[in-house]
Protein backbone atom coordinates (compact mmCIF):
# COMPACT_ATOMS: atom_id res chain seq x y z
CA UNK A 1 0.00 0.00 0.00
CA UNK A 2 1.16 3.33 -0.74
CA UNK A 3 2.95 5.14 2.23
CA UNK A 4 0.62 8.71 1.17
CA UNK A 5 -2.55 6.44 1.34
CA UNK A 6 -1.78 5.38 5.15
CA UNK A 7 -2.11 7.94 7.80
CA UNK A 8 -5.86 8.34 5.64
CA UNK A 9 -6.90 4.59 6.24
CA UNK A 10 -6.48 5.27 10.09
CA UNK A 11 -8.40 7.84 10.13
CA UNK A 12 -11.43 6.82 8.34
CA UNK A 13 -10.33 2.88 10.80
CA UNK A 14 -10.12 5.44 14.14
CA UNK A 15 -13.60 7.23 12.85
CA UNK A 16 -15.77 4.29 11.95
CA UNK A 17 -14.48 2.09 15.11
CA UNK A 18 -15.15 3.38 18.99
CA UNK A 19 -13.48 -0.11 20.43
CA UNK A 20 -11.25 0.21 22.69
CA UNK A 21 -10.88 4.01 22.89
CA UNK A 22 -11.89 6.20 25.53
CA UNK A 23 -13.19 9.53 24.45
CA UNK A 24 -12.27 12.40 26.83
CA UNK A 25 -14.69 15.10 28.40
CA UNK A 26 -16.05 17.65 26.17
CA UNK A 27 -14.81 21.03 26.19
CA UNK A 28 -17.09 23.72 27.13
CA UNK A 29 -17.64 24.50 23.68
CA UNK A 30 -18.64 21.42 22.54
CA UNK A 31 -21.54 21.55 25.05
CA UNK A 32 -24.72 21.81 23.63
CA UNK A 33 -26.40 25.72 23.85
CA UNK A 34 -29.50 25.90 25.82
CA UNK A 35 -31.93 26.99 23.48
CA UNK A 36 -32.63 30.98 23.50
CA UNK A 37 -36.70 31.73 24.10
CA UNK A 38 -37.78 33.84 21.22
CA UNK A 39 -39.07 37.73 21.96
CA UNK A 40 -41.87 39.57 20.81
CA UNK A 41 -42.40 42.74 21.41
CA UNK A 42 -40.49 42.50 24.76
CA UNK A 43 -42.36 39.24 25.85
CA UNK A 44 -40.72 36.13 26.22
CA UNK A 45 -42.29 33.33 24.14
CA UNK A 46 -42.73 30.14 25.43
CA UNK A 47 -43.12 26.47 24.01
CA UNK A 48 -43.65 23.04 26.49
CA UNK A 49 -39.66 23.24 25.79
CA UNK A 50 -38.45 26.03 26.82
CA UNK A 51 -41.24 27.30 30.33
CA UNK A 52 -38.71 25.06 32.48
CA UNK A 53 -36.29 27.19 31.04
CA UNK A 54 -37.79 30.65 31.57
CA UNK A 55 -38.85 29.23 35.44
CA UNK A 56 -35.26 28.88 36.45
CA UNK A 57 -34.02 32.08 34.66
CA UNK A 58 -36.85 33.98 35.61
CA UNK A 59 -37.60 34.49 39.84
CA UNK A 60 -40.83 36.12 39.17
CA UNK A 61 -42.75 35.09 35.56
CA UNK A 62 -46.29 36.22 34.25
CA UNK A 63 -47.45 33.96 31.72
CA UNK A 64 -50.21 34.59 29.36
CA UNK A 65 -51.82 31.70 28.01
CA UNK A 66 -53.62 32.95 24.43
CA UNK A 67 -55.15 31.99 21.34
CA UNK A 68 -54.51 33.59 18.13
CA UNK A 69 -58.34 33.79 17.13
CA UNK A 70 -59.13 35.03 20.02
CA UNK A 71 -60.39 39.06 20.24
CA UNK A 72 -59.54 39.49 23.80
CA UNK A 73 -56.20 38.46 23.54
CA UNK A 74 -55.73 40.66 20.39
CA UNK A 75 -56.91 43.15 22.72
CA UNK A 76 -54.92 42.90 25.70
CA UNK A 77 -51.40 42.30 23.27
CA UNK A 78 -50.69 46.28 23.47
CA UNK A 79 -50.91 46.63 26.63
CA UNK A 80 -49.53 43.78 27.74
CA UNK A 81 -45.89 45.10 25.78
CA UNK A 82 -46.69 48.34 27.26
CA UNK A 83 -46.40 46.81 30.83
CA UNK A 84 -43.08 44.84 29.68
CA UNK A 85 -41.85 48.07 28.80
CA UNK A 86 -43.11 49.74 32.03
CA UNK A 87 -41.41 47.11 34.06
CA UNK A 88 -38.31 47.50 32.43
CA UNK A 89 -38.04 51.24 32.52
CA UNK A 90 -38.11 51.25 36.76
CA UNK A 91 -35.93 48.14 36.78
CA UNK A 92 -38.43 45.85 38.57
CA UNK A 93 -37.62 42.40 38.11
CA UNK A 94 -40.41 40.86 36.40
CA UNK A 95 -40.54 39.20 33.20
CA UNK A 96 -43.62 38.51 31.16
CA UNK A 97 -44.28 36.06 28.70
CA UNK A 98 -47.04 34.15 26.48
CA UNK A 99 -48.00 30.50 25.70
CA UNK A 100 -50.11 29.70 22.07
CA UNK A 101 -52.44 27.89 23.93
CA UNK A 102 -53.88 26.42 20.91
CA UNK A 103 -50.65 24.90 19.82
CA UNK A 104 -49.34 24.12 23.27
CA UNK A 105 -51.84 21.76 24.03
CA UNK A 106 -49.65 20.10 26.84
CA UNK A 107 -49.15 23.23 28.68
CA UNK A 108 -52.98 24.00 28.31
CA UNK A 109 -53.73 20.71 29.90
CA UNK A 110 -51.65 21.00 33.14
CA UNK A 111 -52.57 24.57 34.30
CA UNK A 112 -55.94 23.99 33.62
CA UNK A 113 -56.79 26.68 31.01
CA UNK A 114 -60.23 26.78 29.76
CA UNK A 115 -60.64 30.11 28.33
CA UNK A 116 -58.47 32.55 26.61
CA UNK A 117 -56.90 35.09 27.63
CA UNK A 118 -55.55 32.89 31.32
CA UNK A 119 -52.42 34.57 33.08
CA UNK A 120 -50.97 32.91 35.70
CA UNK A 121 -48.03 34.36 37.94
CA UNK A 122 -45.15 31.98 39.06
CA UNK A 123 -42.87 32.80 41.59
CA UNK A 124 -39.30 30.91 42.59
CA UNK A 125 -39.43 28.58 39.03
CA UNK A 126 -42.57 27.19 41.82
CA UNK A 127 -44.42 25.04 38.60
CA UNK A 128 -47.41 23.37 40.46
CA UNK A 129 -48.98 26.33 42.50
CA UNK A 130 -49.31 29.91 39.95
CA UNK A 131 -50.81 32.94 41.14
CA UNK A 132 -53.85 33.35 39.04
CA UNK A 133 -53.94 37.02 37.23
CA UNK A 134 -56.83 39.32 38.72
CA UNK A 135 -55.89 42.23 37.66
CA UNK A 136 -56.82 44.97 35.02
CA UNK A 137 -56.57 44.40 31.35
CA UNK A 138 -54.22 48.09 30.87
CA UNK A 139 -50.58 48.40 30.82
CA UNK A 140 -50.44 50.55 33.89
CA UNK A 141 -52.59 48.66 35.72
CA UNK A 142 -50.78 45.44 34.96
CA UNK A 143 -47.45 46.70 36.02
CA UNK A 144 -48.72 48.00 39.42
CA UNK A 145 -50.56 44.13 39.84
CA UNK A 146 -47.21 43.21 39.46
CA UNK A 147 -44.93 45.56 41.22
CA UNK A 148 -47.13 45.01 44.72
CA UNK A 149 -45.98 41.37 44.51
CA UNK A 150 -42.18 41.70 43.69
CA UNK A 151 -41.86 45.13 46.08
CA UNK A 152 -43.93 46.47 49.50
CA UNK A 153 -47.19 47.15 48.32
CA UNK A 154 -47.06 49.78 51.59
CA UNK A 155 -44.77 52.43 51.83
CA UNK A 156 -43.27 52.00 55.57
CA UNK A 157 -43.83 55.77 57.48
CA UNK A 158 -42.02 57.25 60.07
CA UNK A 159 -42.01 60.69 60.22
CA UNK A 160 -44.94 63.65 59.28
CA UNK A 161 -42.92 64.70 56.36
CA UNK A 162 -43.07 61.66 54.55
CA UNK A 163 -46.58 61.26 55.88
CA UNK A 164 -47.66 64.36 54.53
CA UNK A 165 -45.72 63.90 51.84
CA UNK A 166 -47.64 60.78 51.00
CA UNK A 167 -51.12 61.83 51.21
CA UNK A 168 -50.72 64.91 49.07
CA UNK A 169 -49.35 63.11 46.37
CA UNK A 170 -52.00 61.37 45.34
CA UNK A 171 -56.34 61.22 45.42
CA UNK A 172 -56.93 57.80 47.39
CA UNK A 173 -54.00 57.19 50.28
CA UNK A 174 -54.95 54.38 52.82
CA UNK A 175 -52.80 54.38 56.16
CA UNK A 176 -52.71 51.51 58.53
CA UNK A 177 -51.94 52.80 61.50
CA UNK A 178 -50.83 50.09 64.31
CA UNK A 179 -49.43 50.03 67.95
CA UNK A 180 -47.55 46.76 66.76
CA UNK A 181 -46.29 45.77 63.58
CA UNK A 182 -45.89 42.35 64.41
CA UNK A 183 -49.41 42.15 65.28
CA UNK A 184 -51.50 39.55 62.72
CA UNK A 185 -53.77 42.50 61.58
CA UNK A 186 -51.06 44.09 59.60
CA UNK A 187 -50.54 41.01 57.90
CA UNK A 188 -54.42 41.25 56.99
CA UNK A 189 -54.06 45.09 56.35
CA UNK A 190 -50.86 43.93 53.70
CA UNK A 191 -52.79 41.08 52.41
CA UNK A 192 -55.63 44.04 50.60
CA UNK A 193 -52.99 46.33 49.86
CA UNK A 194 -51.97 43.83 47.07
CA UNK A 195 -55.04 43.78 44.93
CA UNK A 196 -56.29 47.39 46.09
CA UNK A 197 -54.54 48.89 42.42
CA UNK A 198 -56.07 52.38 42.67
CA UNK A 199 -55.47 53.71 46.39
CA UNK A 200 -51.44 53.73 47.51
CA UNK A 201 -51.00 52.24 51.03
CA UNK A 202 -49.26 53.41 53.87
CA UNK A 203 -47.49 52.01 57.05
CA UNK A 204 -46.60 53.32 60.72
CA UNK A 205 -46.12 52.52 64.56
CA UNK A 206 -45.23 55.90 65.27
CA UNK A 207 -46.71 57.57 68.08
CA UNK A 208 -46.17 60.95 66.89
CA UNK A 209 -48.30 60.03 63.68
CA UNK A 210 -51.02 58.83 66.18
CA UNK A 211 -51.06 61.81 68.07
CA UNK A 212 -50.78 64.07 64.64
CA UNK A 213 -53.65 62.25 62.97
CA UNK A 214 -55.68 62.28 66.70
CA UNK A 215 -55.58 58.27 66.73
CA UNK A 216 -55.62 56.66 70.03
CA UNK A 217 -56.24 52.74 68.71
CA UNK A 218 -55.37 51.35 65.65
CA UNK A 219 -56.76 52.33 62.96
CA UNK A 220 -56.95 52.20 59.04
CA UNK A 221 -57.60 55.77 58.06
CA UNK A 222 -58.32 56.80 53.97
CA UNK A 223 -57.27 60.31 53.27
CA UNK A 224 -59.07 61.74 50.07
CA UNK A 225 -59.22 64.51 47.68
CA UNK A 226 -62.97 64.67 47.62
CA UNK A 227 -66.10 65.06 49.72
CA UNK A 228 -65.21 64.82 53.49
CA UNK A 229 -61.73 64.37 53.10
CA UNK A 230 -61.10 61.47 55.70
CA UNK A 231 -62.74 58.48 56.55
CA UNK A 232 -61.74 56.36 59.74
CA UNK A 233 -61.58 52.28 60.19
CA UNK A 234 -61.10 52.08 63.80
CA UNK A 235 -59.99 47.70 64.12
CA UNK A 236 -62.09 46.08 66.87
CA UNK A 237 -60.06 45.50 69.59
CA UNK A 238 -61.57 42.04 70.26
CA UNK A 239 -62.41 40.68 66.86
CA UNK A 240 -59.32 41.97 65.37
CA UNK A 241 -59.07 43.37 61.73
CA UNK A 242 -61.67 41.77 59.06
CA UNK A 243 -60.97 41.57 55.24
CA UNK A 244 -64.04 41.82 53.68
CA UNK A 245 -65.11 44.09 56.10
CA UNK A 246 -62.27 46.38 55.46
CA UNK A 247 -62.48 46.02 51.70
CA UNK A 248 -66.00 46.90 51.68
CA UNK A 249 -65.45 50.31 53.83
CA UNK A 250 -62.90 51.15 51.27
CA UNK A 251 -64.70 50.88 48.19
CA UNK A 252 -67.51 52.77 49.96
CA UNK A 253 -65.42 55.39 50.98
CA UNK A 254 -63.24 55.99 48.12
CA UNK A 255 -66.08 56.72 45.82
CA UNK A 256 -67.41 59.89 45.14
CA UNK A 257 -70.82 60.71 46.90
CA UNK A 258 -71.74 61.69 43.37
CA UNK A 259 -70.02 59.85 39.93
CA UNK A 260 -69.90 60.91 36.90
CA UNK A 261 -70.56 57.91 34.04
CA UNK A 262 -67.90 57.70 31.70
CA UNK A 263 -65.76 55.01 30.64
CA UNK A 264 -62.56 55.77 33.13
CA UNK A 265 -65.39 55.59 36.08
CA UNK A 266 -68.00 53.00 34.67
CA UNK A 267 -65.35 50.12 35.75
CA UNK A 268 -65.17 51.30 39.19
CA UNK A 269 -68.99 51.91 39.36
CA UNK A 270 -69.86 48.14 38.78
CA UNK A 271 -67.08 46.84 41.06
CA UNK A 272 -68.09 49.36 44.34
CA UNK A 273 -70.52 46.05 45.21
CA UNK A 274 -73.22 48.47 45.51
CA UNK A 275 -76.49 46.82 44.25
CA UNK A 276 -78.58 50.29 44.31
CA UNK A 277 -77.90 53.00 41.27
CA UNK A 278 -79.44 56.29 40.98
CA UNK A 279 -79.15 57.64 37.59
CA UNK A 280 -79.72 61.40 37.27
CA UNK A 281 -79.88 62.09 33.51
CA UNK A 282 -78.58 66.17 32.38
CA UNK A 283 -77.84 67.55 29.61
CA UNK A 284 -74.19 69.07 30.88
CA UNK A 285 -74.27 72.10 28.31
CA UNK A 286 -77.29 73.43 29.57
CA UNK A 287 -76.91 75.85 32.69
CA UNK A 288 -80.38 74.87 34.24
CA UNK A 289 -79.76 71.36 33.96
CA UNK A 290 -76.32 71.95 35.68
CA UNK A 291 -77.79 73.75 38.64
CA UNK A 292 -79.49 70.53 39.74
CA UNK A 293 -76.10 68.58 40.67
CA UNK A 294 -76.52 70.55 44.00
CA UNK A 295 -79.70 68.97 45.22
CA UNK A 296 -78.84 65.76 43.68
CA UNK A 297 -75.63 65.98 45.86
CA UNK A 298 -77.28 67.09 49.01
CA UNK A 299 -79.34 63.82 49.28
CA UNK A 300 -76.25 61.38 48.52
CA UNK A 301 -75.03 61.36 52.12
CA UNK A 302 -77.69 59.80 53.86
CA UNK A 303 -77.44 56.33 51.32
CA UNK A 304 -73.95 56.31 51.38
CA UNK A 305 -73.24 52.55 51.10
CA UNK A 306 -76.80 51.72 50.20
CA UNK A 307 -77.35 53.71 47.01
CA UNK A 308 -74.60 54.73 44.32
CA UNK A 309 -75.18 58.53 43.26
CA UNK A 310 -74.42 58.68 39.25
CA UNK A 311 -74.54 61.75 36.87
CA UNK A 312 -75.10 60.67 33.22
CA UNK A 313 -74.39 63.60 30.68
CA UNK A 314 -76.63 63.01 27.76
CA UNK A 315 -74.60 65.55 25.75
CA UNK A 316 -71.31 62.83 26.09
CA UNK A 317 -70.90 59.49 24.97
CA UNK A 318 -73.76 57.74 26.60
CA UNK A 319 -76.23 56.70 24.04
CA UNK A 320 -75.69 52.94 25.14
CA UNK A 321 -76.70 53.84 28.91
CA UNK A 322 -79.89 55.72 27.61
CA UNK A 323 -80.83 52.91 25.56
CA UNK A 324 -80.66 50.72 28.41
CA UNK A 325 -82.66 52.81 30.39
CA UNK A 326 -85.37 53.39 27.18
CA UNK A 327 -84.90 56.97 27.35
CA UNK A 328 -84.08 59.75 24.70
CA UNK A 329 -81.70 62.61 25.47
CA UNK A 330 -84.62 64.43 25.17
CA UNK A 331 -86.12 63.02 28.47
CA UNK A 332 -83.25 64.60 30.57
CA UNK A 333 -83.39 66.09 33.38
CA UNK A 334 -84.93 62.98 34.55
CA UNK A 335 -83.85 60.61 37.43
CA UNK A 336 -83.59 56.53 37.12
CA UNK A 337 -83.26 53.93 39.95
CA UNK A 338 -81.85 50.39 39.16
CA UNK A 339 -80.77 47.40 41.31
CA UNK A 340 -77.78 45.99 39.05
CA UNK A 341 -78.48 42.43 40.52
CA UNK A 342 -82.15 41.62 39.75
CA UNK A 343 -81.48 44.40 36.94
CA UNK A 344 -85.33 45.87 37.99
CA UNK A 345 -85.62 49.80 36.82
CA UNK A 346 -87.46 52.19 38.84
CA UNK A 347 -88.86 55.40 37.40
CA UNK A 348 -90.49 58.74 39.14
CA UNK A 349 -94.14 58.26 39.30
CA UNK A 350 -94.24 61.87 38.28
CA UNK A 351 -91.59 63.63 36.32
CA UNK A 352 -91.31 66.66 38.68
CA UNK A 353 -88.00 69.41 39.66
CA UNK A 354 -84.85 67.21 40.64
CA UNK A 355 -84.71 68.51 44.33
CA UNK A 356 -83.05 67.49 47.04
CA UNK A 357 -86.20 66.42 49.01
CA UNK A 358 -87.76 64.89 45.57
CA UNK A 359 -84.30 62.55 45.21
CA UNK A 360 -84.71 61.59 49.32
CA UNK A 361 -88.24 60.61 48.39
CA UNK A 362 -87.70 58.86 45.06
CA UNK A 363 -84.98 56.61 46.81
CA UNK A 364 -86.96 55.57 49.99
CA UNK A 365 -89.81 54.72 47.62
CA UNK A 366 -88.06 52.05 46.18
CA UNK A 367 -85.97 50.67 48.68
CA UNK A 368 -89.22 50.44 50.51
CA UNK A 369 -90.88 48.81 47.61
CA UNK A 370 -93.94 51.36 47.33
CA UNK A 371 -92.85 51.95 43.45
CA UNK A 372 -93.23 48.97 40.68
CA UNK A 373 -90.86 48.39 38.24
CA UNK A 374 -90.55 49.01 34.70
CA UNK A 375 -89.74 46.90 31.63
CA UNK A 376 -88.56 48.06 28.10
CA UNK A 377 -90.35 47.22 25.00
CA UNK A 378 -90.01 48.39 21.15
CA UNK A 379 -92.91 48.61 19.40
CA UNK A 380 -94.32 45.22 17.65
CA UNK A 381 -93.39 45.79 13.98
CA UNK A 382 -96.43 46.02 11.84
CA UNK A 383 -94.53 43.12 9.65
CA UNK A 384 -93.81 41.35 12.68
CA UNK A 385 -95.51 37.63 11.09
CA UNK A 386 -94.87 38.28 7.99
CA UNK A 387 -91.14 36.65 7.48
CA UNK A 388 -89.85 33.00 8.12
CA UNK A 389 -88.63 34.48 11.65
CA UNK A 390 -91.61 35.91 13.80
CA UNK A 391 -90.34 39.23 15.78
CA UNK A 392 -90.87 39.40 18.84
CA UNK A 393 -90.93 42.47 21.68
CA UNK A 394 -91.96 42.57 25.09
CA UNK A 395 -95.29 43.57 24.25
CA UNK A 396 -96.09 41.17 22.32
CA UNK A 397 -94.16 38.52 24.08
CA UNK A 398 -96.55 36.98 26.23
CA UNK A 399 -99.35 36.49 23.73
CA UNK A 400 -97.51 34.72 21.25
CA UNK A 401 -95.09 32.07 23.42
CA UNK A 402 -97.49 31.10 26.22
CA UNK A 403 -100.28 30.49 23.10
CA UNK A 404 -101.68 27.06 24.20
CA UNK A 405 -102.38 26.29 20.24
CA UNK A 406 -98.51 27.03 19.26
CA UNK A 407 -95.09 25.60 19.80
CA UNK A 408 -93.29 28.66 19.96
CA UNK A 409 -89.30 28.20 19.79
CA UNK A 410 -87.36 31.24 20.95
CA UNK A 411 -83.77 32.68 20.14
CA UNK A 412 -83.59 35.51 22.53
CA UNK A 413 -79.99 37.48 21.40
CA UNK A 414 -78.20 40.93 21.42
CA UNK A 415 -77.03 42.83 18.39
CA UNK A 416 -73.26 42.59 19.02
CA UNK A 417 -73.22 38.46 19.93
CA UNK A 418 -71.03 37.29 17.83
CA UNK A 419 -72.41 33.81 18.43
CA UNK A 420 -75.88 35.04 17.69
CA UNK A 421 -74.70 36.04 14.36
CA UNK A 422 -72.60 33.06 13.60
CA UNK A 423 -76.06 30.79 14.43
CA UNK A 424 -78.26 33.45 12.12
CA UNK A 425 -78.21 31.27 9.12
CA UNK A 426 -79.49 28.04 10.83
CA UNK A 427 -82.37 29.82 12.67
CA UNK A 428 -83.31 31.24 9.82
CA UNK A 429 -82.86 27.62 7.77
CA UNK A 430 -85.00 26.30 10.50
CA UNK A 431 -87.95 28.92 10.24
CA UNK A 432 -87.94 28.24 6.84
CA UNK A 433 -87.95 24.26 6.61
CA UNK A 434 -91.29 24.83 9.36
CA UNK A 435 -93.28 28.12 7.99
CA UNK A 436 -95.70 25.55 6.66
CA UNK A 437 -96.49 24.03 9.80
CA UNK A 438 -99.38 26.19 11.68
CA UNK A 439 -98.37 25.19 14.59
CA UNK A 440 -94.96 25.60 14.86
CA UNK A 441 -93.44 29.32 15.18
CA UNK A 442 -89.73 30.13 15.15
CA UNK A 443 -89.17 33.71 16.61
CA UNK A 444 -86.40 35.94 17.91
CA UNK A 445 -86.30 38.63 20.68
CA UNK A 446 -83.95 41.59 21.03
CA UNK A 447 -83.10 41.00 25.05
CA UNK A 448 -80.84 44.02 25.02
CA UNK A 449 -83.80 46.52 24.04
CA UNK A 450 -87.08 44.40 25.31
CA UNK A 451 -87.60 43.07 29.17
CA UNK A 452 -89.76 40.17 30.22
CA UNK A 453 -91.76 39.47 33.29
CA UNK A 454 -91.68 35.88 33.17
CA UNK A 455 -87.81 35.34 33.48
CA UNK A 456 -84.61 37.39 32.65
CA UNK A 457 -81.81 36.31 29.71
CA UNK A 458 -78.21 36.71 30.85
CA UNK A 459 -76.54 35.66 28.44
CA UNK A 460 -76.33 35.38 24.21
CA UNK A 461 -77.82 33.51 22.63
CA UNK A 462 -80.33 31.78 24.57
CA UNK A 463 -82.66 29.56 23.18
CA UNK A 464 -86.31 28.58 24.99
CA UNK A 465 -89.24 26.56 23.53
CA UNK A 466 -92.41 27.05 24.74
CA UNK A 467 -94.42 23.92 24.04
CA UNK A 468 -98.20 23.95 23.31
CA UNK A 469 -100.66 22.68 26.03
CA UNK A 470 -101.49 24.85 29.27
CA UNK A 471 -99.29 25.11 32.16
CA UNK A 472 -96.78 28.01 30.67
CA UNK A 473 -94.01 25.58 30.19
CA UNK A 474 -90.77 26.80 29.38
CA UNK A 475 -87.81 24.51 27.77
CA UNK A 476 -84.29 25.65 27.52
CA UNK A 477 -82.39 24.30 24.53
CA UNK A 478 -78.11 24.02 25.22
CA UNK A 479 -77.22 21.92 21.94
CA UNK A 480 -75.27 22.16 19.14
CA UNK A 481 -76.69 25.48 17.14
CA UNK A 482 -77.15 23.70 13.39
CA UNK A 483 -80.34 22.87 12.08
CA UNK A 484 -80.30 19.47 11.78
CA UNK A 485 -80.11 19.12 15.85
CA UNK A 486 -82.80 21.98 15.67
CA UNK A 487 -85.02 20.23 13.66
CA UNK A 488 -84.77 17.25 15.58
CA UNK A 489 -85.32 18.99 18.90
CA UNK A 490 -88.64 20.15 17.18
CA UNK A 491 -89.68 16.75 15.90
CA UNK A 492 -88.87 15.60 19.77
CA UNK A 493 -91.44 17.87 21.20
CA UNK A 494 -88.43 19.81 23.23
CA UNK A 495 -85.85 16.72 24.02
CA UNK A 496 -82.10 16.67 22.55
CA UNK A 497 -81.24 13.21 21.81
CA UNK A 498 -79.02 11.83 23.77
CA UNK A 499 -76.01 11.65 21.18
CA UNK A 500 -76.23 15.15 20.66
CA UNK A 501 -73.45 17.19 21.87
CA UNK A 502 -73.94 19.49 24.48
CA UNK A 503 -73.96 22.88 25.44
CA UNK A 504 -72.48 25.83 23.09
CA UNK A 505 -70.17 29.19 24.47
CA UNK A 506 -72.39 32.13 25.22
CA UNK A 507 -71.52 35.52 25.75
CA UNK A 508 -72.33 38.21 27.95
CA UNK A 509 -72.43 41.61 28.89
CA UNK A 510 -69.59 43.09 30.45
CA UNK A 511 -71.88 45.40 32.77
CA UNK A 512 -75.33 45.84 33.40
CA UNK A 513 -75.44 48.61 30.71
CA UNK A 514 -72.89 47.58 28.81
CA UNK A 515 -70.54 49.60 26.61
CA UNK A 516 -70.54 49.06 22.76
CA UNK A 517 -68.36 45.78 22.29
CA UNK A 518 -65.42 47.13 20.56
CA UNK A 519 -64.91 49.55 23.79
CA UNK A 520 -65.60 46.66 26.20
CA UNK A 521 -62.82 43.87 26.83
CA UNK A 522 -61.75 44.75 30.01
CA UNK A 523 -61.76 41.62 32.22
CA UNK A 524 -63.44 39.66 29.34
CA UNK A 525 -62.17 35.78 28.44
CA UNK A 526 -63.37 33.36 25.26
CA UNK A 527 -64.44 30.04 26.46
CA UNK A 528 -62.31 27.17 24.03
Amino acid sequence: MSRQFLPVLLLLLRASCPCGQEQGPKSPSEEPPEEEIPKEDGILVLSRRTLGLALREHPALLVEFYAPWCGHCKALAPEYSKAAALLAADSTAVTLSKVDGPAQPELAEEFGVTEYPTLKFFRNGNRTHPEEYTGPREAEGIAEWLRRRVGPSAMRLEDEAATQALIDGRDLVVIGFFQDLQDEDVATFLALTRDALDMTFGLTDRPRLFQQFGLTKDTVVLFKKFDEGRADFPVDEELGLDLGDLSRFLVTHSMRLVTEFNSQTSPKIFAARILNHLLLFVNQTLAAHRELLAGFGEAAPRFRGQVLFVVVDVAADNEHVLQYFGLKAEAAPTLRFINVETAKKYAPVDDGPVTAASVTAFCHAVLNSQVKPYLLSQDVPPDWDQRPVKTLVGKNFEQVAFDETKNVFVKFYAPWCTHCKEMAPAWEALAEKYQDHEDIIIAQLDATANELDAFAVHSFPTLKYFPAGPGRKVIEYKSTRDLETLSKFLENGGAVPTEEPTEEPTEEPAAPFPEPRANSTVGSKEEL
